[in-house]
């Protein structure tokens, strides 16, 4: 190798790189430089000599950090073939780099530096401490030469903290060789880097006074940066022993490094680190000196510093970090008081309190939300709760809430400090709105613990805000409500006030019912507040609906004073009529659309009149006929109520019915209330409506064609009839109930015996109304199923082309996309008739199922034991599903199918459940393998046209629309098939939980999952069983991680368990575990799916491998696996003789033979290998292994240690 080849070469790289970066470059040129340069990494031989020439100082920053990048590939990939000279003259010339061979520290480029630290580190790595035993003395050499150096070999340290302990990226041998190398020179390591600190520290504090001297001081001042963040590195795991060394000297320095403004960041970040460690709490007790007078004061001047500054981005990150110190810092005390350490309230809890309220009210919402979290532990600790100085601070901490409940702060407005501090924290208005409702749950969290212990402050005080409220002149602000003129907007001062008193009131009265004894409740205080709310008169929805609520709050007091109940209702039901405009009431046509404000005032009177009636039914029952008047009255108009308010009330006539506990009268009752439905519902006209699809469409208005869709609403009057009775019946079959003690229930004549398996059987006192409407009901189901056969979607107007279609609204929830914040309340509910006949025909389809859901647990063995109920349902409900769109099949199995299932008693599964589920999951599973299949292919790209306005969201809302039905229907066989023990957990997540829902990468299914009785009913029955079995195992390789994951981990074993015993054909057994495997290739990447499939895998193997050859014959085919590890693992499952290896152990060598078909992140999936080899074992004495051999015999000499100091 001659000096003019290398410089040949190394002109040619030059004009390579500089072509790639510079931006006027072709992309053919640029392409072309790239390839040489990647070749010349992967192929030349002279590598190390034109890296180092190009590494030069002479050289411009881009050559040399591709010199310098040149180096690190070939001590990445070709380190294992080097030869011992050349590794050695690598690593000596790049000490040099390092020791001579760079810029001063305030000129050198931070990339040159890092990726010298990584060289280094990358030897490190294969050679420390076997090979290169004075590595550590090397470093600490080059740090004497100066900041320059110093910096760099921080730089190292940290990179190689970082690659061994935090990220783990090397073989478990050499990791475990290096952490522990690094332990045992851990007390030289923290000796190097905190006198470094101290050094520097103090140079640059003599020093930067000194307008001549600015350079070096701010080396010195760069040096002080890189050793605290490399101290940040190792903090984090090191022995605790050495952060509390010498008196916690480590701790002291940080504390006084907080007063630093160019380290103070640094400085905050380690302590934050320190202070958050877990361990034994023996080890922690030593972190209570940050709770002495020097480290409080150091923080608490740090922090009032930086925020006297003003709002500078630098300052307020560090108060974010002081802040998170202080937390920490009281978790800490939480977690030592009251435990054995022998630990005492320190003498400044009370300043660390007051610096925490600091905190608590600073105008950044951010701020104040990171202290949350930590006064809810403090308040709920068993020693500190009872501790004076808290208490003390309890109704500060309320007093502060009342502030931070206000909603202001959006980053895009200026009427609050808060604004500003937003506007680095929140993106959009949408990102802080997100961010204030968790926010203010939380808070409503923390001030029910302050309530427990102090409850009447905190009812005084919202008593006191209460009342200023009512007597507050409305502020609309600059933005009036579209709702109407002068009435407030949700930004409005005046509402942002109330809504936040509301609040509050609400989180201090419930806890103070739970916390005080009876006889102690100020009820006269109470009754008092409860008069002037319901004195107060307002126009303004917004404000209304805060009334409401605060009424609600405070309806607990009439149980001690019943006397006030009327006042109470007649609020109320003032409320339920609610509007804006007077004259609206007495339009016949159309409405003036309301506001959904306006909707929400009267909803929330509607739902507040059923609560009450819900859990104070004993004290509503006196007053029923008041009740019954008022709401007859209200159903005598027509136009008054919309059909939803009607049923409101009338559920909650049937709620205090449920009281009469008396069979007969609550049956006439109920006769008596239903009576006006059962006439419209039984009519020849409805009748006729309702089983003809045709007349449907022409009835309610679909088949018309309307000039002015904003005003012309014809036949809004049909489909409200229609509403209503399907409210009506739902609210009844929801409601109606058999008192719950069968004692009460045998005396009012709802118990009829026992059925064969013990469970008690009641009437229900609806049964005999609701069946009477049933056969309309399923024709009414079956109706507007066949409305979505292409020749009925074709009758449908012009204006109505798209009825069927999805709501705007249910679009943006499934795609995850935000509401706009002002729209909510301001618009109208439904812009125009089309969005109208939308949500009719989408509310109607859903509360057909959410009847035929409840009609089970309501009516029982009553429903159960229709003629031919089975039939009847599949005629009805699941006739047409081929047409039926995915977001209506969805709402069907959760609301219908599932709960009728759950709810079914054994005794009915054979007649009732097994008819039903077969056919639905045969055809389930033939419905999403195509919809799969179309998204696998994506051949769908625009060719149809439907897919007009935004093929690619409509192409994603298809999409996502799919998994969420295929989450639906394994949810189903899942709840069908699977007992609950230990699945509860995994089910209770939400069925639309998003695809980043934390996964657990170490899964096991539960040991007992077992198969419920129905489960094993429907598994007796084979299409049921093939349809069930198929689609579980199908499942395993479509696209959905969530479903994928929950599908393996509860249904897949249980099921194929069951059918075990039985003679499976071998091309069955195949099916099973090539699923499994083709599972595995599509979610491989994630590590929960990789673990629950590896399992069920494994399990599957090790069950069936002894009675079916088959499976091996699979598992020769995955790619790369190794063939004699096979043989050897099969060897050990077939000769039962063998002691068994630990479980654990079988299973990693199964995952070992399969990784070949583990699907891997698409990051993955080209990089290239690196191979770092394990040198001879330091702790152990191992045989020679053939490797080490060679590497000792090479060059005919042996040798230990590679690189002589």
């Amino acid at each position: 190798m001659s000096a003019e080849q290398v410089s040949g070469l190394c002109e040619q790289l030059v004009k390579a790189v500089t072509v790639i970066m510079d931006p006027a470059s072709t992309q053919r040129y640029r392409l072309e430089a790239l390839k040489f340069c990647e070749e010349f990494k992967e192929k030349c031989p002279i590598c190390v000599p034109c890296g180092l020439k190009l590494a030069e100082k002479t050289q411009t920053a881009i050559v040399r950090h591709f010199g310098l990048q040149i180096l690190e590939h070939v001590v990445k990939y070709r380190w294992n073939n080097m030869p011992r000279l050349e590794k050695v003259y690598l690593k000596n010339n790049v000490m040099g780099l390092i020791s001579s061979g760079t810029q001063s520290i305030l000129e050198e480029e931070s990339h040159i530096k890092d990726v010298l630290s990584r060289i280094v580190v990358e030897m490190i790595k294969r050679e420390w401490p076997q090979h290169w035993p004075d590595m550590l003395k090397e470093l600490d050499t080059l740090s004497k030469q100066g900041e320059t150096q110093t910096e760099l070999v921080m730089f190292i340290l940290l990179r190689l903290a970082e690659d061994v302990v935090t990220f783990q990226t090397l073989p478990t041998q050499r990791r475990r060789d290096i952490q522990q190398t690094l332990t045992q020179n851990m007390e030289k390591i923290f000796s190097f880097l905190l006198t470094a600190l101290q050094q520097n520290v103090n140079k640059y504090r003599c020093m930067k006074t000194d307008l001549s001297q600015e350079p070096k001081a701010q080396a010195n001042c760069r040096v002080g940066i890189a050793a605290l963040n490399t101290l940040a590195g190792y903090i984090d795991w090191v022995a605790l022993s050495h952060i509390t060394a010498d008196n916690c000297k480590l701790l002291e320095m940080l504390c006084l490094l907080l007063n630093e403004p160019e380290l103070q960041v640094g400085a905050a970040e380690c302590l934050l680190i320190a202070v958050s460690r877990k361990g034994k709490l023996e080890d922690r007790k030593p972190l209570m000196v940050l709770f002495g007078d020097v480290a409080m004061h150091c923080i608490l001047s740090a922090a009032q510093t930086a925020d006297g500054e003003g709002l500078v981005e630098k300052h307020y990150v560090f108060l974010k970090r002081l802040c998170q110190v202080l937390c920490a810092l009281g978790s800490q005390l939480c977690a030592l008081l009251g435990s054995d350490c022998d630990v005492e309230t320190p003498a400044n809890f009370g300043k660390y309190l007051e610096s925490f309220l600091a905190f608590t009210t600073h105008p950044s919402q951010f701020l104040r939300s990171s202290t949350q979290i930590t006064w809810g532990a403090l308040f709920r600790h068993e020693v500190l709760s009872r501790d004076p100085l808290l208490l003390a601070v309890v109704p500060k901490y309320l007093r502060a809430s009342m502030t931070n409940l206000v909603k202001v702060g959006f980053p895009s407005k200026a009427d609050s400090p808060s604004c500003e501090y937003s506007r680095f924290d929140f993106d959009s208005d949408e990102d802080f709105n997100a961010f204030f409702n968790s926010f203010r749950a939380q808070q409503g969290e923390v001030i029910r613990m302050a309530c427990r212990l102090d409850p009447l402050t905190g009812f005084q005080m919202a008593g006191e805000w209460l009342k200023y409220q009512l007597t507050a002149p409305v502020d609309t602000g600059p933005m009036n409500s579209k709702t109407g003129e002068g009435l407030c907007s949700i930004f409005s001062p005046s509402f942002v006030q109330w809504d936040a008193m509301t609040f509050f009131s609400e989180s201090v009265i419930s806890q103070m019912f739970r916390t005080m004894d009876k006889d102690e409740i100020p009820v006269n205080d109470g009754i008092d507040l409860l008069q002037l709310v319901l004195n107060f008169e307002t126009k303004d929805p917004l404000i209304l609906s805060c009334v409401l609520t605060n009424v609600s709050a405070l309806f607990p007091f009439v149980t001690y004073r019943p006397e006030y109940l009327p006042q109470v209702l007649s609020k109320l039901f003032a409320s339920v009529t609610f509007e804006v405009v007077e004259e609206s009431k007495f339009v016949v046509s159309v409405q003036a659309p309301r506001t959904r404000a306006v909707k929400n005032v009267r909803r929330h009177a509607c739902s507040s009149i059923i609560k009450m009636c819900r859990d104070y039914p004993q004290l509503v029952l006196p007053n029923f006929e008041m009740l019954y008047n008022h709401v007859k009255q209200l159903l005598s108009n027509e136009l008054l109520l919309t059909q939803m308010e009607k049923c409101a009330l009338m559920e909650a006539l049937v709620l205090i019915s449920n009281q009469f506990k008396d069979y007969e009268r609550q049956k006439a009752f109920l006769e008596e209330l239903m009576a006006p439905v059962a006439g419209l519902w039984l009519s020849p006209e409805m009748q006729r409506v309702l089983s003809d699809p045709e007349a449907f469409i022409s009835y309610v208005g679909a088949d018309n064609k309307i000039a002015d869709p904003l005003l012309e609403d014809p036949s809004g009057l049909n489909r409200s009839r229609i509403s209503f009775c399907v409210y009506t019946i739902l609210g009844v079959v929801k409601r109606a109930r058999w008192p719950a003690a069968t004692e009460e229930a045998k005396a009012g004549g709802f118990f009829l015996g026992y059925l064969p398996s013990g469970t008690p059987m009641y009437r229900n006192p609806c049964t005999e109304q609701v069946l009477k409407l049933f056969d309309n009901l399923l024709a009414l189901i079956r109706t507007h199923n066949n409305l979505y056969m292409p020749e009925m979607v074709a009758r449908l107007g012009d204006t109505f082309a798209k009825a069927l279609d999805m709501l705007e609204v249910e679009k943006n929830a499934i795609l995850g996309l935000p509401q706009p914040l002002l729209e909510l309340y301001d618009s109208p509910v439904y812009k125009t008739v089309l969005e109208r006949m939308q949500g009719f025909f989408c509310t109607l389809y859903d509360n057909c199922f959410h009847i035929l859901g409840n009609a089970g647990p309501s009516m029982q063995q009553d429903f159960y034991t229709v003629e031919g109920l089975a039939t009847q349902l599949l005629s009805s409900a699941f006739n047409n599903l081929n047409n039926i769109p995915d977001y209506r099949l969805r709402p069907m199995l959760r609301v219908f199918v599932k709960p009728l299932v759950l709810s079914c008693p054994a005794e009915y599964y054979e007649t009732l459940v097994c008819p039903m589920l077969g056919p639905l999951f045969t055809y389930l599973h033939m419905r999403l393998s195509q919809k799969w299949q179309v998204i696998n292919q994506r051949s769908m790209l625009c060719e149809d046209d439907a897919a007009d306005d935004n093929p690619e969201s409509q192409e994603m809302l298809e999409e996502q629309l799919v998994r969420l039905l295929t989450r639906e229907v394994m949810d189903l066989a899942t709840v069908c098939c699977v007992s609950k023990k230990g699945v509860e957990q995994n089910t209770t997540a939400a069925v639309d939980g998003d695809d980043d829902e934390a996964m657990a990468t170490e899964v096991t299914p539960p040991a007992n999952a077992e198969l419920t009785e129905l489960g094993k009913c429907l598994m007796k029955q084979e299409d049921v069983c093939t349809a069930v079995l198929i689609t579980a195992y199908t499942s395993l390789s479509w696209k959905d991680t969530l479903s994928c994951q929950r599908t393996t981990t509860q249904l897949c074993w249980p099921l194929l368990k069951q059918v075990l015993p039985g003679n499976l054909l071998p091309d069955a057994v195949s099916w099973f575990f090539t699923s499994v495997l083709k599972g595995l290739q599509v979610h491989g990447q994630h590590d929960g799916c990789m673990a629950a499939l590896v399992h069920l895998a494994f399990q599957i193997y090790e069950a069936l491998r002894p009675r079916y050859g088959e499976l091996k014959a699979v598992m020769e085919q995955i790619p790369d696996i190794q063939l004699d590890s096979l043989e050897q693992f099969d060897s050990k499952l077939l000769n039962p003789t063998l002691q068994k290896v630990a479980d654990k152990r079988r299973k990693d060598h199964f995952k070992r033979l399969i990784s070949g078909c583990i699907g891997k992140p698409i990051g993955e999936q080209f990089r290239k290998e690196v191979h770092i080899r394990n040198l001879p074992s330091l702790f152990k004495k191992v045989k020679p292994s053939l490797e080490t051999d060679v590497l000792e015999n090479e060059d005919g000499e042996g040798f230990n240690v590679l690189f002589e100091p």
